[in-house]
């Protein structure tokens, strides 16, 4: 298994995960192994997610004959709040 050294952690980030770990009886090592493996994957979900969502609204617009182009896409930014 490799080691993982994280310099200048923030003491909030530290004192966080800390409290985490004590809640979990978990060892501070322990307790980031398992937020990182969590991390991961959420963040791989969501993006996952996200396409597919993207996917299934850009097929509905289609199907109603909207076909989003770089000039649409452009003043929709213009309008944006």
């Amino acid at each position: 298994m490799a080691t993982l050294t994280i310099k200048n952690l923030p003491d909030e980030i530290y004192a966080a995960l800390s409290a985490v770990a004590k809640r979990n009886r978990r060892s501070i090592n322990g307790e980031a192994i398992v937020q990182l493996e969590q991390g991961l994957k959420r963040s791989e979900l969501d993006a996952t997610a996200l396409l597919a969502q993207i996917r299934r609204d850009r097929n509905k617009l289609a199907a109603k004959g909207v076909h989003l182009t770089d000039k649409l896409l452009a003043e929709g930014k213009r309008h944006r709040v």
